[in-house]
Order: C-alpha cells, then sequence, then structure tokens
C-alpha cells in the first residue's frame, strides 16, 4: 500500500479500512489527495473547497461506510454553496442552493467531499473538452481522452487521486469513462438512486452513480445512495445488502442464457475491441458456465432522437442568453442547439415516442429470449483528448453518432449496464459492457465480481502515485 505522502491506490473500502485499524489518517489522506491534484497535468478538477475539506476530514467517523474517504463530485451535480456551471461559459457565476440528495446521503455516510472534477459542457458529449475548462486528460495516456461527461472523475479515480467519485449516465457518461479508463462503472435502473429535490424529468434517460476501483466499492455505494425519495417521484424503493450480498447469485448465474453481440445497437466497433469481448465472454461462459444464445435483434437506432430530447434541457438552462452566448459553447453543444431550433415541435415528439415504444418493444423481446447481453463499452479506446468525435474506428469509417450507439439503447429502455476492465489495444483499456434485465444489478456486480476476482485489472493508471 502507498506511503502517507501520496493517495491510496487500493479502492474505498480498503482505505476505510486502513483508518479503522488506525494506519492511516483521513487528514493525512486529504492531504495527499491535494498535493496529487496540484501536481497532476490531467485537469481532472474544476473546484476544490479546501478548507471545508480539512474541516470534515478532522471530524470524520470512519465507522461510517465511507467515513474519511475524499470523494469528487461530477460538477454536474449539486452541492451547496459550490459552483454549478454545468461546464459552461454563460453559466460561470451560477452557484448551487442545495445538496443533490445522492450528496446528503454521501455526507451522512461520511465522506469528505474535495471538490468539483470536470465534465463535459451539460453532459452532452462522451469527451471533456470544454470552454470554460480546457481539456481534461486520461491517465493512462495523456494524449487521450478519459471520456464524457463524467470523464472528470474517471480521470481523477484512475489517475490516483481520489478512490470515488460521483457520476451520471444519460447515454453512457459513467460507462463510456470507465470504459476508457479501466474503471468499474455500474448503469443503475433508472429510479435506482433518486435524483432530488427539485427534480425535473426531462428524457427520463439519465441516472446518478460512481465511478470506482473495485466491484466492492460500487456495491457499498449502492447501499449508501439507493433508495425512494419523496422529491423524486419516479424513484425506487430502497434496497439493502448489496455489499453484504456480493457472490451470492454468482451460483445463480449458472446456465443462464447469454447473448454476446460486440457491435450491439449497429455499431461499428474497431476489430481489436471485437477480439476483447469475444475474449471475455469466453471465459464468462467457461468460468460461469453461461449458455451463449444467438439472437436476431435490431435495435432501432436512436441517436438524433435521443440528442434532441435531451437538447431541451440545455436551452431551459441558458434561457435568454441564447441565442447571444453561442460563440461560448463548445462545438457540439452549439452545433446541436442550432440544429434542434425549429425542429423540436409536436411532429417531432410524435416520432421521438413512436421510436421509444420500438425500441422498447426491441429490447423487452432480447431480455425475453435472454439473461445477459455482452457487448462493447466503447466502439474503440479512447481518441484524442482534444476530440474531435471520431468517425472511424479501427480502420472502419462511421459517422461521430456511432460513439454513442452502444450505450443510448439501456438509457432509454431504463435497464442496468456494467462496464468492467476486459484487457487493453496498444496500453489503453477496453471495457466490456454486460446489460441485464431492469432491477437485475445484484447480477452485473456478481458478474463483475466474479472477473475481478480472477481476472483482476489494475486499480491506478500505470505511473498514477502508488
Amino acid at each position: 500500500m502507498p506511503t502517507t505522502d501520496a493517495p491510496w491506490a487500493g479502492d474505498a473500502c480498503s482505505l476505510v479500512d486502513a483508518f479503522r485499524r488506525g494506519e492511516r489518517s483521513p487528514v493525512e489522506e486529504l492531504d495527499a489527495t491535494l498535493a496529487a491534484v496540484a501536481g497532476s497535468s490531467l485537469n481532472a478538477w474544476s473546484y476544490l473547497d479546501e478548507e471545508t475539506a480539512r474541516d470534515t476530514a478532522s471530524a470524520a467517523d470512519v465507522s461510517l461506510p465511507f467515513g474519511g474517504v475524499p470523494l469528487g463530485v461530477k460538477e454536474l451535480d449539486h452541492v451547496a454553496g459550490w459552483p454549478f456551471t454545468q461546464a459552461s461559459v454563460p453559466l460561470k457565476d451560477e452557484v448551487s442552493a442545495y445538496d443533490d440528495t445522492k450528496v446528503a446521503r454521501l455526507r451522512g455516510a461520511g465522506a469528505v467531499l474535495v471538490g468539483l472534477t470536470t465534465a463535459s459542457e451539460f453532459g452532452g458529449v462522451n469527451l471533456t473538452r470544454t470552454r470554460l475548462n480546457g481539456i481534461t486528460r486520461n491517465p493512462w495516456q495523456a494524449d487521450r481522452t478519459p471520456g464524457g461527461s463524467s470523464g472528470g472523475t474517471a480521470a481523477a479515480v484512475a489517475g490516483g487521486q481520489v478512490t470515488l467519485g460521483t457520476a451520471g449516465d444519460g447515454g453512457g457518461s459513467i460507462r463510456i469513462p470507465a470504459g476508457f479508463t479501466g474503471m468499474v462503472g455500474l448503469k443503475v435502473t433508472y429510479g435506482r438512486i433518486p435524483k432530488g429535490p427539485h427534480h425535473e424529468v426531462g428524457s427520463l434517460t439519465a441516472v446518478p452513480g460512481c465511478i470506482s476501483r473495485s466491484v466492492r466499492d460500487t456495491a457499498r455505494w449502492l447501499d449508501v445512495s439507493n433508495g425512494h425519495d419523496s422529491r423524486d417521484p419516479l424513484s425506487l424503493p430502497r434496497v439493502d445488502g448489496w455489499e453484504e450480498g456480493l457472490g451470492s447469485s454468482i451460483d445463480a448465474l449458472r446456465g443462464m442464457r447469454v447473448a454476446v453481440i460486440p457491435t450491439f445497437g449497429g455499431a461499428v466497433v474497431a476489430p481489436d475491441v471485437v477480439a476483447v469481448v469475444e475474449d471475455l465472454a469466453e471465459w464468462l461462459t467457461d468460468h460461469l458456465a453461461l449458455r451463449r444464445h444467438d439472437v436476431d435483434v435490431r435495435i432501432p437506432s436512436m441517436g438524433t432522437a435521443w440528442s434532441l430530447a435531451g437538447l431541451i434541457a440545455e436551452f431551459a438552462s441558458l434561457g435568454d442568453r441564447w441565442p447571444a452566448c453561442e460563440d461560448e459553447l463548445t462545438p457540439e453543444i452549439r452545433h446541436g442547439m442550432r440544429f434542434a431550433e425549429g425542429r423540436y415541435g409536436i411532429p417531432a415528439r410524435i416520432r421521438l415516442e413512436q421510436r421509444r415504444t420500438e425500441l422498447f418493444e426491441a429490447m423487452a423481446g432480447l431480455f425475453d429470449e435472454v439473461d445477459l447481453v455482452v457487448c462493447a463499452t466503447n466502439p474503440d479506446v479512447a481518441f484524442p483528448a482534444e476530440g474531435p468525435l471520431p468517425d472511424t474506428f479501427g480502420g472502419l469509417e462511421s459517422t461521430a453518432a456511432n460513439n454513442g450507439k452502444l450505450t443510448i439503447p439501456g438509457n432509454i429502455y431504463g435497464n442496468p449496464g456494467i462496464s468492467i476492465p476486459a484487457g487493453d489495444v496498444g496500453g489503453l483499456p477496453v471495457g466490456v459492457q454486460v446489460m441485464a434485465r431492469h432491477h437485475a444489478e445484484a447480477l452485473l456486480l456478481d458478474v463483475a465480481l466474479a472477473v475481478e476476482r480472477e481476472r483482476p485489472w489494475p486499480l491506478v493508471a500505470p505511473g498514477a502515485p502508488s
């Protein structure tokens, strides 16, 4: 384990254990975290609250689930008194008046909130590069992106600065950066973690979550953050025992039907990435006795409809600042808003709901036939940090819209999916996505746990503090 002058190189659960044994103190860990952030060129943070964090660390109750653990908070989340810029220059002076429900629950679990990790503007792009904060870099190779929109959290966790951070997934924004940085990224069933207070329903695709180094960290995160909140009427009842139950369903996986579809959703996927998916799928079928099942599935393309529906929130956030502020926006958001103008009306809404229903039917039909789906998380390894979104994947041509094809269907349908570190191509991590029916997160955690036990992955990127 690391010395006290470097951040903890294990997972959050083992850090709490070290606190409880008296081998390390929350203040020592915070000092190490702040020093690592100050010396880093990853640009993973947009705001630090050192004074408050130090006060919290000094008074930390290490008997709590995350007692004393430094935590990064994605800058699209609300923390009372902290900036709420949504990574957008026109909103640079906005300040949040309240904590998100999950943030309040993490405080209650003893976490030390260090600051805000960078995100893509409004969470709308799967790389983290904005006019407000600049370029966030992947700790595996600094010229590559950590993905987005939760890119700062992924960079900070994989880069050895904090063991854990908040994230959110509206079109892949947990799974995509987790895949690019070799971390664990679980998108839960829609409603599993509440989104209040002041919850706006929006396009019914985004779920809160975390990016972590280990399966048990994600399970403990669920224990802390899940459960109905009256300010989010669509949130689900509380389920206990996520961490305690880890491994309990591994035997139940035996004989389950799995569809291995590396190019799920019609995505174009680099051949080297397909090979990693197939390798892990073969391991899963052998070691978990899954039954591979061929299916004929056609998932309707929802990229444009998903984008249009999501952009309405951006119009609402910018208000009368638009269109005068368009030159202050990142190119992708500016282009998207111009594209949406005049296109999102009654006919477009009707078509969107028709396509959503088609996708529901296709996904339901798929899970009538199989229990699990294994596919790529991303169509290729991480692309250049400055962008733009690529349109070629392992030499195969497509369009920029291909970048979210593997993940968006799960957001629209609302079922859970997890990105599991599975290997590398050219020294860059490859994540494999496993999806299941609604409410089956425990199965996904146990699939990931089986892989973690037998095919462990680096908890921090090579070259990060250790």
